[in-house]
C-alpha cells in the first residue's frame, strides 16, 4: 500500500480553478479522509476500470473532490499518485438507475491532466466529457427497455347464474366488440351482461369476443362467483370451458 508523498499537489485549489475553467456552471466540493476506508465510499461510484480504479485500490489518497455540474454530472478528482505535476480526473456514474443498465457499456475510464486548470478543463471537455455522453446515453437506453410495461387491460367475464357479466373495458372497440357479440351495458351495475338463455350461443359469443379482444392486446379471465347460486349446473358451466380455450387468461 503506497503513502501519499510530501510533494502532492493541492488538489483543494485545483478543483476549484477547474470548476471555473469548464464549460458550464460547476461546483467544487473537497474532502479529507480522515481514514483510508473514507476513499472507498466516496469513490463507490466512480465510473472507472483503469487509472483511478487502479490508484483508488493500490494507494491511500487522503483528499478528493468531486466536482458537480448543475444537470447533475459529477467528475471525481484526484491527485497522481506518484506523481507530483497530474491529476486523474473520472466520472461518478449516475444514481437511481437500475444496475443491468450498465451491463456491457465500456466504462468512460478517466484521464491524467497536467497541474493546469485550462489545459485539464480543455481534456475533460474533448476527451472526457463526450465519452461519458455516450456511455451515460447507452445506460439509459437500456434502462427505459427494462422499465415494466403497463399491465394490458382485462376484461373479466363472471358467471352470474345464466348469464354473463363482463367488465366494462376503456377502449371504446373493445366495447363495440362486446355490443357486437350480443352483450348489453347495464348503466346501473356499469356491466355488460352476456345472456344465457341459450348457452350454446353465450359461449360461442364469449369464444368470439374473447379472439376479437386478444387482438387488441386486451386479456380475458373467466371467473365463477364466490358462492355458487341455487341454480341448474349444466346450464352455468357450460361457456366456462370453451372462452379459456380461445383466450388469454391474465
Amino acid at each position: 500500500m503506497h503513502h501519499p508523498t510530501p510533494d502532492t499537489p493541492d488538489l483543494a485549489s485545483f478543483a476549484i480553478a477547474l470548476a471555473e475553467e469548464l464549460p458550464g456552471h460547476w461546483t467544487s466540493e473537497h474532502h479529507t479522509h480522515e481514514q483510508y476506508l473514507d476513499q472507498f465510499a466516496r469513490a463507490e461510484h466512480v465510473w472507472d476500470l483503469d487509472l483511478i480504479a487502479h490508484a483508488i485500490a493500490q494507494h491511500v489518497l487522503g483528499q478528493d473532490a468531486v466536482l458537480t455540474r448543475d444537470d447533475g454530472t459529477r467528475l471525481y478528482v484526484i491527485a497522481r499518485p506518484r506523481s507530483g505535476e497530474e491529476f486523474l480526473v473520472g466520472a461518478i456514474a449516475p444514481e437511481g438507475i437500475d444496475p443491468e443498465a450498465f451491463r456491457n457499456v465500456r466504462e468512460p475510464d478517466g484521464i491524467a491532466v497536467p497541474d493546469d486548470p485550462v489545459q485539464a478543463a480543455e481534456d475533460i471537455a474533448t476527451d472526457l466529457l463526450p465519452r461519458y455522453d455516450k456511455a451515460l446515453a447507452q445506460v439509459r437506453d437500456n434502462a427505459a427497455r427494462l422499465s415494466p410495461t403497463p399491465a394490458p387491460e382485462l376484461v373479466v367475464i363472471t358467471l352470474s347464474g345464466r348469464d354473463c357479466r363482463v367488465t366494462k373495458p376503456e377502449r371504446a372497440d373493445a366495447v363495440q366488440i362486446l355490443t357486437d357479440n350480443g352483450c348489453v351495458y347495464d348503466k346501473d351495475k356499469d356491466v355488460f351482461v352476456l345472456s344465457g338463455e341459450d348457452t350454446a350461443a353465450q359461449a360461442q359469443a364469449i369464444q368470439n369476443a374473447a379472439a376479437q379482444l386478444d387482438r387488441l392486446g386486451i386479456g380475458v379471465s373467466v371467473r365463477l362467483p364466490q358462492a355458487k347460486p341455487a341454480l341448474d349446473t349444466a346450464a352455468v358451466a357450460a361457456p366456462a370451458p370453451a372462452a379459456p380455450s380461445t383466450a388469454r387468461s391474465r
